[in-house]
């Protein structure tokens, strides 16, 4: 838990939480600030302060400054409790790769933010593509490595011979402590755990992972353990979700499973995740999944329900707990109450302000 802040006489103590929020582009702006107004609410019942100090990093400050943050933007985000993002890209004006690695990798790298966590479950009043509506999975993807290691290069670019390369990178060291976060996980849900490879087709880093598995796992022997390829798990998302608890996967293929999960929970405004370095010594980071969406960037539409979530998975990692379960029931009011569960219906004022009803 973040310890409190010391600067007040200790009879009227109040914890208080440093939060540097950045909206980024599009809809990030409308949804961080509806998930602001929530735990401002939530925080105000749960008897501590959460302070905000807003940054304007984004394709915007992108395109004014050349960098997506300042040369010192780690250090500055350094000095918080934890980053509240909201979406960044704009792709008409930046290209994705260069925001995406001007602004969120740096931060998940930097601060060893290796647990990238996605939960998907259906919200009441959610309605679903699948039969199934009593799954609840709790995606874990390593987050600093592996497929995103930004290693390779291009030669002879322009030519016939132009080459290409993209080296995936494993270490012993962030396979095995995203393994372990995804047994504690498991331990204190149904006590099940799949990890994800694609070991039949490549030979060297997948293997290697599932081998570290097979070790780990050793230590946990309170956990049952499945193996399978991203495809296989792929499907059984779609035909067996209520069969899965907590899943581990690579950067590449947690990417893309937890677009799945998205799906199946209902769309990408309710898909919440958190950016994890479980030691509390940096800060962690917590966003909702969905993108900038440039194409409703203007028309107040944007579902901030993933958003708030992800304010949740925030409170908790604080060690809020109890603020973090009063946003939740919050959200869970509104949507049972036909609030926020179709795309587009309602507008995100309407959505914000009935979570905030709920919350109290």
């Amino acid at each position: 838990m973040t310890k409190p802040r010391h600067d007040q006489p200790k009879e009227s103590l109040v914890k208080s939480y440093k939060i540097a929020l950045i909206p980024g582009d599009g809809i990030g702006r409308d949804v961080t600030d509806a998930a602001w107004q929530v735990l401002k609410k939530a925080a105000d019942a749960g008897g501590f302060l959460l302070e905000g100090t807003e940054f304007p990093w984004s394709c915007e400050y992108y395109k004014e400054t050349g960098e997506m943050m300042p040369a010192d933007g780690i250090e500055i985000l350094s000095g918080y409790d934890a980053i509240l993002l909201g979406a960044v890209g704009w792709p008409v004006d930046v290209p994705d790769s260069v925001s995406l690695h001007g602004l969120l990798l740096p931060i998940r790298k930097r601060f060893a933010q290796y647990a990238n966590i996605r939960p998907h479950r259906l919200l009441p009043g959610v309605q679903g593509p699948l039969r199934s509506d009593g799954f609840d999975i709790l995606c874990i993807r390593e987050n600093t490595e592996g497929e995103y290691s930004g290693a390779g290069g291009r030669i002879h670019s322009g030519t016939a011979n132009e080459v290409a390369t993209e080296t995936a990178i494993f270490t012993r060291t962030g396979v095995e402590r995203i393994l372990r976060f995804g047994f504690e996980q498991a331990r204190t849900r149904k006590k099940k755990l799949a990890s994800v490879t694609k070991s039949n087709a490549q030979k060297h880093s997948m293997v290697f992972w599932d081998e570290v598995t097979q070790e780990v796992a050793k230590d946990y022997d309170d956990v049952e353990v499945s193996h399978y390829h991203v495809d296989a798990i792929a499907a059984r998302m779609v035909i067996a979700p209520e069969s899965l608890d907590v899943v581990v996967a690579s950067n590449l293929f947690g990417d893309i499973l937890t677009d799945l999960g998205a799906a199946i929970q209902g769309g990408l405004g309710y898909a919440a995740s958190a950016n994890i370095n479980p030691d509390h010594s940096v800060p962690s980071m917590f966003e909702p999944v969905h993108g900038s969406a440039p194409d409703i960037a203007h028309l107040g539409t944007a579902n901030p329900i993933a958003a708030i979530w992800s304010g949740a998975m925030m409170l908790e990692h604080l060690g809020e707990e109890q603020a973090a379960r009063t946003v939740m029931q919050g959200i869970e009011t509104a949507t049972g109450q036909g609030v926020g569960t179709i795309p587009g219906k309602d507008r995100t004022e309407t959505i914000t302000q009935a979570v905030l009803s709920a919350v109290g």
